[in-house]
């Protein structure tokens, strides 16, 4: 195929910032493209979780101007590599993006990412450099396929720039608070951008719907979620705009480093292995079990959760399940923040049953780590799931996925029959507490046959879930969208 020159956008980027599996690709997909011979750069903001020391970021440009909103914004550029030859570019402003500890869940969201979406186009102008292509992701990117189609349409940097536009997340699709007056002069006194408006006449950007909208070409993060925006149940107000796009979306499922999620080659786990020394896992569930301050026995299947806590992740489902789980044979460790509705149901169970529960209610990707290698199981009872990384993950680290099958989960994990030695996981349908709990029996009933176990969790480490294939993938779509561009827009000449 021909080397292309694409600008990949994430409003976080692994390792510099993460506060969700977008970041894990973004900082692999464009490492796999930048493989195949394509010219790649990177856009993210400069976060106040970002070592600049530890990353080794040098001073691109400072104090640049951007006009937002019909205001001038400055900003400065760092810069640093993910690879060699694959420059990112981190827009510093302390304001909006260095001061503050969190990626998102502030009020001013929306006039964050805004900047952002302009200012991505100064740091190009600064570059020289004419992509053919802009991979925007979720909703914090989603303005920058609108202003290629509006205000930067014959801009001669941007004349035969294609947009992809890539939603990992339909739910979110804008930041919290009102943004801008709509007697702004924004984008040339626009009227058009603002989606709604509250009582006070001050009016919110529905970014995702931008993105959708103006974008070449649209994918999801894997084939059944494709499938799914489409219905009402999972297109989050936006399934009949998806229905009418439909011809230009496409799933592609998500890939996994496993230069980094790799057990033989983790440095937060306590003993390496793979495979072919299965019996050092013995070792990290061991040591799992005492760093929770659970009853040490080996004979105890741990069901391991490392995930965002919230209603998306199916923790409605678990917690009202917890006093039941706790008179079974088994033992759960959890890890991970967010809605914290949820913390009350796990500090109570750990208090009652300490022997069964272990908790860490902060995401730490090394204590993460430790649970993938340490547990038997890996529970992922989501309400619905894009792709979903932690299953495949946990398939790498011989931890049995228990999944319901929605999104990414259906197409990755298949239910297992120890008999015929098939499967890789065990699955439930209905978004039912019952059916979540018969899936856990099964599994533990499962485990007592230590041979087909090992088997089956040994077959579900050689799986390859590589990002060659979806980077393949994704380069047809970047082609799709530099000719859709031109059939829309000319040459650009």
């Amino acid at each position: 195929m021909k080397s292309l020159k694409i600008l990949f956008l994430s409003a976080e980027v692994a390792p510099f910032a993460k506060a969700g599996g977008i970041a894990d690709v973004a900082g692999a997909l464009p490492k796999a493209l930048k493989k195949m011979g394509h010219d790649v750069k990177v856009i993210t903001p400069k976060h106040g979780c970002t070592d600049e020391k530890k990353h080794k970021l040098k001073v691109a440009w400072e104090n640049i101007e951007t006009p937002v909103d019909g205001q001038t914004a400055r900003f400065g550029v760092k810069k640093t590599e993910l690879m060699e030859g694959l420059p990112i570019y981190f827009i510093d402003k302390y304001s909006y993006f260095g001061g503050r500890k969190k990626v998102y869940g502030y009020d001013d969201d929306n006039k964050r990412f805004m900047f952002f979406n302009f200012a991505i186009f100064r740091i190009i102008e600064l570059l020289d450099w004419k992509p053919d292509v802009i991979h925007c992701n979720d909703w914090e990117t989603g303005l920058v396929p609108y202003l290629l189609r509006t205000k930067f349409l014959h801009h001669p940097m941007f004349k035969k720039t294609a947009s992809v536009y890539s939603i990992h997340n339909l739910a979110f699709q804008y930041g919290p608070s009102p943004l801008f007056n709509y007697n702004s002069p924004y984008h040339h006194g626009s009227s058009k951008l603002p989606e709604f408006s509250d009582e006070k006449g001050m009016a919110s950007i529905n970014f995702m719907k931008k993105g959708i909208i103006h974008s070449e070409m649209i994918n999801t993060v894997s084939e059944n979620y494709a499938k799914e925006i489409l219905t009402k149940g999972h297109g989050a107000g936006l399934h009949r705009l998806l229905k009418d796009k439909k011809h230009k979306l496409i799933g592609v499922l998500n890939g996994v480093d496993y230069k980094i999620f790799n057990p033989a080659l983790d440095e937060s786990i306590y003993a390496n292995y793979d495979a072919r020394s299965w019996d050092k896992k013995a070792l990290n569930k061991k040591a799992l079990q005492k760093e929770f301050g659970l009853t040490q026995n080996p004979d105890i299947p741990i069901i391991g959760i490392a995930t965002r806590i919230t209603e998306q992740k199916g923790f409605d489902l678990l917690y009202p399940l917890l006093d039941t789980l706790a008179r079974q044979n088994l033992q759960i460790v959890l890890v991970g923040e967010g809605n914290k509705k949820y913390y009350k149901y796990f500090r109570q169970a750990q208090k009652k049953y300490p022997e069964k529960f272990g908790i860490h209610l902060e995401f730490s990707t090394e204590v993460a780590s430790r649970i993938y290698a340490g547990s038997d199981m890996f529970l992922m009872p989501s309400r619905f799931e894009p792709c979903g990384l932690g299953q495949l993950i946990s398939l790498r680290y011989g931890s049995v996925p228990i999944v319901r099958k929605t999104g990414g989960l259906t197409d990755t994990i298949k239910e297992i029959n120890i008999k015929e030695k098939t499967g890789n996981g065990f699955t439930f349908t209905r978004y039912d507490k019952m059916d979540l709990f018969a899936a856990i029996i099964k599994a533990i009933s499962c485990y007592k046959f230590k041979d087909e176990w090992i088997a089956t969790a040994k077959r579900g480490m050689k799986e390859t879930f590589s990002w060659e294939i979806p980077a393949e993938n994704y380069t047809k779509i970047y082609n799709k969208a530099i000719k859709r561009r031109r059939e829309i827009f000319g040459n650009g000449k």
